[in-house]
């Protein structure tokens, strides 16, 4: 069964960190492009970071620049997202996805996803 499975999220205040981990299960991640998406309350889902599979080419959504950092590890099949002076704003559900191509962390371009991981902070 291909699946993905986030783990990591949780409740911090307001500059503190959190790292979320994404296991792929039953496929060769290094083979495809994975990101990491988000969606808030009431808001659509998008795409936070990517990665590609081919150059290690890496997209970030511009509300997360020099904050949040991404990276695999294609050996154990994981991706990480590391994200430190957490605002607010970065309250949501975390998705991990993964696909062939991710062009500009589109959140429509996953062709498989996990089950999310919820991220709050509180000011």
């Amino acid at each position: 069964q291909v699946r993905l499975v986030e783990s990591g999220g949780g409740s911090v205040q307001s500059g503190e960190s959190l790292r979320l981990s994404c296991q792929a299960v039953g496929f060769v991640l290094g083979q495809h492009a994975v990101g990491w998406f988000r969606q808030a309350p009431r808001k659509e889902r998008e795409g936070v970071a990517c990665i590609t599979y081919r150059n290690g080419s890496i997209y970030y959504a511009d509300s997360v620049k020099g904050r949040f950092t991404i990276s695999r590890d294609n050996a154990a099949s994981m991706v990480y997202l590391e994200m430190n002076n957490l605002k607010p704003e970065d309250t949501g559900e975390y998705f991990c996805g993964g696909g062939r191509r991710l062009p500009k962390c589109d959140p429509t371009a996953p062709a498989t996803w996990g089950h999310g991981i919820r991220v709050t902070v509180s000011s």
